[in-house]
């Protein structure tokens, strides 16, 4: 892991760190790594297999289990995410299963089950990491730690938008409380809270373009 050059992007949700994280490791010819689609996916695994989220070990064994594989669409400009070799991309944007994915990520069991899957993206010649405890847990050894974050009003709307956009019929009320409670629990589950590295620069996109995120990003990679 000391050996390969990581970027880690960390932040809540509706931050912008997904396009972001995508268009840096474009731009850098790097791997990249969603690593909060993986809590997804096993939220969505868990979810389609009827296990209940509040059983500790019954979600790290699926976590162990799972068979995920994540592949790079030019032609939509986005990740394309696969579980057991099917489609689930978009099953994976609901806030359900969003939802879901927050309260798998708070159990240790899991996390502990995914961390060395997580590990195993960073290659040469270099990883753009993506999640939540990127920098502070999976990474921290990484070359560059950046903590992305905006308001929650101004993620809720990111999130409405981009849920319009691929037909979801959506409440904005309601995305800006289930942004709210996400926040709560993440940042004070026991296990691996969101939180900046003592290290991570700080950037708050609330009134910037996604342009003007990945310059300032790629300004502080270059020093």
């Amino acid at each position: 892991m000391n050996e390969v050059l990581v970027i880690a992007v960390d932040g809540p949700s509706g931050s912008g760190k997904g396009t972001v994280s995508r268009l840096i490791s474009e731009r850098l010819g790097w791997g990249l790594l969603d690593s909060g689609a993986m809590y997804r996916l096993l939220a969505l695994d868990c979810l389609k297999n009827a296990i209940d989220l509040e059983n500790e070990a019954a979600v790290a064994k699926t976590a162990g289990e799972m068979v995920i594989e994540f592949k790079n669409c030019k032609e939509t400009q986005e990740i394309k995410v696969f579980l057991e070799g099917e489609d689930v991309t978009k099953e994976l944007r609901t806030e359900t299963t969003g939802n879901a994915a927050s309260k798998v990520a708070a159990n240790p069991s899991a996390r502990k089950a995914l961390l060395e899957k997580q590990r195993d993206f960073a290659r040469a010649p270099g990883l753009v990491a993506d999640g939540r405890d990127m920098g502070t847990v999976v990474f921290p050894d990484a070359r560059l730690k950046i903590f992305l974050t905006a308001t929650a009003e101004e993620r809720a709307k990111r999130r409405y938008k981009q849920l319009k956009q691929n037909g979801f019929d959506v409440n904005l009320a309601a995305l800006l409380r289930e942004i709210e409670e996400r926040d709560e629990r993440d940042m004070n589950r026991s296990s691996a809270p969101l939180k900046p590295a003592d290290d991570a620069l700080i950037i708050d996109s609330s009134s910037m373009t996604i342009e003007e995120v990945v310059e300032k990003i790629m300004e502080a990679f270059q020093k």
